[in-house]
């Protein structure tokens, strides 16, 4: 790897992690909180004076998602075709608004409590392009299905399926699909439609369940790795500013809960973010053994990064001799995914390992002494050539 800032990074890399997956820091927490307030902190120390927004989130997908495929589950189970119809049709929607990066409309019948962003200013702050660098600095809750055994054993068993394999499995076309087949048996009458329906809807509900009772995990690698990226990056700006580029170092909270903390930052920010003159870096899940750049994401629906700025992005690797690979797409949501809805360019860059999933993925290994480091430190340097070539154009 070229550069020969990637020991120091390295090492402020390593303590910020450590640091801060000493505590617990659930989305919408009072770690998450305490988090924010120390990153601002060092942020400030760095150069990059910051702030920390308070938000409002649910702070938790497992709540929402489970009373939308009960709901569903429990109409399929009435002996009226309207019940199904209009419970199983408006459950869909719901989900899809949901995991969609939509408004989450369903979300405002249930409690919300403070979220915590942190916003801060690096680079020349009177650029005429401004470059939005994303991560979060909330954890998981654990899950029997994310056990990565799973990845594990179909790499080692199906070597050639997972060569040939190039978009992750869609988790949530399962939850998204019982509430619509009580929809169409609604619509049909058939009572298969019904069954089939049921089946999946008590099913994904008993899962989401299951994610509420666990723990949360420690987020080294998902995302204090991107945490790191940030101090890092704000450490050579200050050294060494783009001379008419602002950067904005933003790390949300509550983007476990499918993205809340960054909705939050766009309502508040994107009135005076204009499109054709920002771009938006989402760093998420860095610490992984090899660095890699999304081609698209989406649970239902995949959304395509735009080709250029992903070229660039690939150039920026390059120039800094960082390994990078692309032409993986993720049928899960990061916080890329609200500023490309908004209509920013936007690109992502992740982690994998030889069996294409993030390292130790919410899972309770993720731990500080398990982050690659290197990799981390490869992020940022690709972080900062592309602004770089953005300050160029």
């Amino acid at each position: 790897m070229a550069g020969s800032d990637t020991s120091g990074l390295e090492r402020q890399a390593r303590e910020t992690v450590e640091h801060l997956a000493s505590f617990e820091r659930g989305s919408a927490s009072e770690g998450e909180h305490r988090a924010a307030q120390w990153i601002a902190a060092r942020l400030d120390e760095l150069g990059a004076p910051a702030v920390v927004e308070r938000e409002s989130a649910h702070g938790g997908y497992w709540l929402p998602l489970g009373l939308m495929t009960l709901a569903a589950g429990l109409a399929s189970l009435l002996h009226s075709r309207l019940a199904w119809l209009v419970a199983g049709g408006a459950m869909a929607a719901a989900v899809a608004d949901d995991t969609g990066g939509g408004p989450k409309l369903f979300r405002r019948l249930l409690p919300c409590r403070p979220t915590w962003n942190v916003v801060a200013s690096a680079g020349d702050p009177e650029g005429d392009r401004t470059v939005v660098v994303v991560a979060h600095h909330d954890a998981a809750h654990w899950s029997l299905l994310f056990s990565p055994v799973v990845p594990e054993f179909i790499g080692r068993k199906f070597p050639r399926a997972l060569e040939k394999a190039d978009t992750t499995p869609p988790v949530i076309f399962p939850v998204f699909a019982g509430p619509l087949l009580v929809f169409l048996a609604g619509l049909t009458g058939s009572r298969l439609l019904r069954r089939l329906g049921a089946f999946l809807s008590f099913g994904a509900a008993a899962v989401f369940a299951e994610i509420g009772s666990r723990s949360v995990v420690p987020g080294a690698n998902d995302n204090l790795s991107g945490v790191a990226v940030l101090l890092g990056l704000a450490g050579l700006l200050r050294d060494r500013p783009v001379e008419g580029v602002r950067v904005l170092l933003v790390s949300t909270g509550s983007e476990e809960s499918f993205m809340e903390g960054m909705q939050a930052f766009g309502r508040r920010h994107f009135p005076r973010l204009p499109p054709d003159s920002t771009t938006f870096i989402c760093v998420d899940t860095v610490g992984s053994p090899t660095l890699m750049e999304l081609e698209g994401e989406g649970m239902l629906l995949m959304r395509d990064y735009p080709r250029e700025l992903k070229d660039l992005v690939s150039r920026a690797a390059a120039d800094e001799g960082v390994e990078l690979v692309r032409g993986l797409r993720f049928r899960n949501a990061t916080d890329g995914l609200i500023s490309m809805k908004a209509g920013y360019p936007t690109v992502m860059l992740g982690s994998i390992t030889e069996f294409k999933a993030p390292a130790n993925y919410h899972w309770p290994t993720d731990t500080a002494d398990r982050v690659d480091y290197g990799t981390v430190a490869g992020a940022t340097l690709v972080c900062r050539r592309a602004i770089e070539l953005l300050g160029s154009r």
